[in-house]
Formats: C-alpha cells, sequence, structure tokens
C-alpha cells in the first residue's frame, strides 16, 4: 500500500515539478527583494508578501485540483492552498495594519512570557539551580517585546528579515524538489513507455 502511494505521489510531483519550480523561484525572488532593497517601505515588502503567499496558494489549489485523482489526501494540498491565499488577500487588504498587529502582537508576546520567566525563576529558586538563567531569558524577552512595541516599524523589518530567510530557504528547497520530482518523472515515462 505505501508503495503505491508513494507512486501516486511521485507521478502527481513529476506532472506538476514546474509548478513546485515557480513556487520556489517566487519565494526566492520575494527574498532577494526584502534583503537588497531595505529603502522599501514595510507596506510594500507586506504587498510583495501578500501577492507570494495568493501567488503560492493558487499553485498550491492547482497542484491540489490535478493530483485528487492520484492521491487521496489531496485536499491537505488544496487547503494548504487556500489558507496561503487568504493570509495573502488579508496582507493586500490592509498592510500597513497587517505588519504593525504582527510586530505589536510578538512584542506583548514577548513582554508576557519574560515577566512569567522572571516570576518561575524567583518562585522555584529554591527548587533549581541557575535560576539566574531564566531571569536573564526573562530579562531578554522584556527588553525585546520593549523594542517590538517602542519601534514597531524597526521590528517589522526585522521580522521581515527573518521570513524573509524562510522564503528563501523555503524557495531553494522547492526548487531542488522540482527538479528531482522531473527527474522521477523522467525516469517513471522511461520505465512506462
Amino acid at each position: 500500500m505505501a508503495a503505491v502511494l508513494e507512486k501516486r505521489l511521485a507521478a502527481v510531483l513529476a506532472r506538476t515539478w514546474w509548478m513546485l519550480l515557480l513556487r520556489g523561484l517566487l519565494a526566492i525572488g520575494f527574498a532577494l527583494i526584502a534583503w537588497l532593497r531595505p529603502g522599501i517601505s514595510l507596506a510594500t515588502l507586506v504587498v510583495l508578501f501578500g501577492v507570494y503567499a495568493v501567488a503560492d496558494g493558487v499553485f498550491g489549489v492547482f497542484s491540489a485540483v490535478v493530483g485528487r485523482k492520484d492521491h487521496e489526501h489531496w485536499f491537505v494540498l488544496l487547503l494548504w492552498g487556500l489558507v496561503g491565499i487568504g493570509v495573502g488577500l488579508l496582507a493586500l487588504r490592509n498592510p500597513g495594519a497587517t505588519a504593525l498587529v504582527l510586530v505589536l502582537y510578538i512584542g506583548l508576546w514577548a513582554i508576557a512570557t519574560g515577566v512569567l520567566e522572571i516570576v518561575a525563576a524567583v518562585r522555584l529558586r529554591k527548587e533549581i539551580e541557575g535560576e539566574w538563567r531564566l531571569i536573564a531569558g526573562g530579562i531578554v524577552s522584556l527588553l525585546f517585546g520593549g523594542f517590538m512595541i517602542a519601534r514597531p516599524g524597526a521590528g517589522a523589518i526585522g521580522l521581515l528579515w527573518v521570513i524573509a530567510a524562510y522564503a528563501f530557504a523555503f524557495g531553494l528547497l522547492l526548487v531542488i524538489l522540482a527538479f528531482k520530482a522531473r527527474s522521477v518523472g523522467r525516469s517513471l515515462a522511461a520505465a512506462t513507455g
């Protein structure tokens, strides 16, 4: 059963290898723009992310629909694509608010985490050794959260750089997978024909 499932998945990937390549190139393009154009406004970077997320979602939906007969769990890829489209459309609808809300949320989360780390260290100081490490971690979390809230623009640019690093790595892996899928497709075609 597992071998049949693997062959079906390989067949789907082999047929749509070019879509993996496009998705990977889009992700790498987004990352390069974010890194090479740091003067671009935050809203523009969020719009670029929104466009990427929508395009990636559309490709995911297309791959799911094309592969629905070959893979019984095609709906997972469909759901992934639809979520990407939804996130992209939200980012495109209000890019300034999207970035600001995300940065403020992360800042508040970091502050709450820092406070809880410090409280835990103080309460557990008799039961654990090296509680100062937990306090130091809490202080770092508080400082990070405070920076994100005090300077949301700088925090958002930093966050987008991290997202760009992820997009670059993800895109590179998709490009590699695309060429591997193309080679598997050629091997399958040679074996059957």
